[in-house]
């Protein structure tokens, strides 16, 4: 890892000195990581596997079989390294590799070090602002300190193909996988923040997020297109799509690429956003003073927001619970046979416009 920085972005961008992480880290990341801290016995499994890891074996791999980004190699790359290490104030900047792999695919792991590996696929599809967010994605993660549970959890995986045939060993590890993988979609929430506030370029974002999602075919994308996908998803179907979304989710370490989209755009429009360029945002000296419970509330407040707010057909119905709502019955069968707006039938007792009974039933 280099201790400097030899040159400033390649155009003019807002600094960000001394910047906490917590500045641009979703809240569902920092409520999910203190989730894991507190599933039992997670801290005595992290202690072993810390001494168990091969990093080294890591390091030697990418040094021996990869191309390591530098002055000589892949030049533009390390110059985007270094913008937004200089961008984001991390004093250390990250070794940084290319791997051979068609796939479009970023990372940041190591436990002492982080080190990001880029592949050839990403490289060769994205232009170089699209580019940028990506690499000021992966020193977020650096910043976050999110490279040392990524590493875990590749680790963790790995083993629990092996250990497959045993039974209680893999469920005990398939548990924990389970657990990062839910933090580690939300941790990429949080990097997509900070590449946005490396780049400052909203739009090349986007474009990133579509051609991983769609590949290299700008001209028959369009942004605004691939945003309603996103609506789209959300909303649409009854309880069967909510319970198939879930199930969808939870073997990726990766959001959605069109829910990615709308959370980070939804983030740019914020006024959270516009304050951290005004130079508003919390600093690293801060952070031994910030309080776990105050984050945990914050976390639980945009937890319930997001129910509030949903149109997806589940956490509709959760918010519905949690308000008190009557005929829980119904809503419940309506809604997972996808009823929920259907008209007629004389089994309604709460008629839309509060009608007695007999009226025709409509579900707001």
């Amino acid at each position: 890892m280099t201790n400097s920085h030899e040159q400033v972005p390649s155009r003019q961008r807002k600094r960000f000195p001394e910047i906490s992480s917590r500045a641009y880290e979703h809240p569902a990341d920092r409520s999910a990581l203190v989730a894991l801290r507190k599933l039992s016995g997670f801290d005595t499994v992290f202690k072993a596997l810390s001494a168990l890891l091969p990093e080294r074996s890591l390091r030697l791999l990418f040094l021996s079989d990869s191309v390591r980004v530098s002055d000589a190699q892949f030049a533009h790359l390390n110059d985007m390294l270094r913008d937004a290490c200089y961008i984001l104030d991390l004093e250390k900047v990250p070794s940084m590799y290319v791997t051979q792999d068609p796939r479009p695919n970023a990372m940041c792991i190591g436990l002492d070090e982080p080190i990001i590996v880029l592949t050839t696929g990403l490289v060769e599809l994205l232009d170089e602002e699209e580019m940028r967010a990506v690499v000021g994605h992966e020193v977020g993660h650096a910043l976050s300190g999110h490279s040392v549970y990524r590493t875990i959890l590749l680790f963790l995986t790995s083993l629990a193909l092996k250990v497959a045939w045993i039974p209680l060993g893999n469920v005990a590890i398939m548990a924990i996988v389970t657990a990062l993988r839910e933090w580690f979609r939300k941790s990429e929430l949080s990097a997509d923040r900070a590449g946005l506030l490396v780049g400052q370029d909203l739009q090349a974002s986007m474009r990133g997020l579509m051609k991983i999602a769609g590949g290299n075919h700008l001209h028959e994308m369009n942004v605004d297109a691939f945003l309603k996908q996103a609506e789209e998803y959300e909303a649409g179907g009854d309880l069967r799509d909510s319970v198939l979304k879930i199930l969808n989710v939870l073997p990726r370490s990766h959001p959605f690429t069109t829910v990615r989209a709308a959370e980070l755009k939804q983030w740019a429009e914020s006024r959270d956003y516009q304050r951290i360029l005004d130079g508003h945002y919390p600093r690293r000296t801060e952070d031994k003073d910030t309080s776990v419970s105050d984050s945990f509330r914050e976390s639980a407040s945009h937890y319930a927001e997001s129910v509030r707010t949903s149109k997806d057909p589940l956490m509709k119905l959760v918010g519905d619970i949690a308000g008190g709502a009557g005929d829980l019955g119904g809503k419940l069968r309506d809604r997972f046979m996808g009823n929920g707006a259907a008209g007629g039938g004389s089994n309604g007792t709460g008629a839309a416009g509060g009608g007695g009974a007999g009226s025709a039933q409509g579900e707001g």
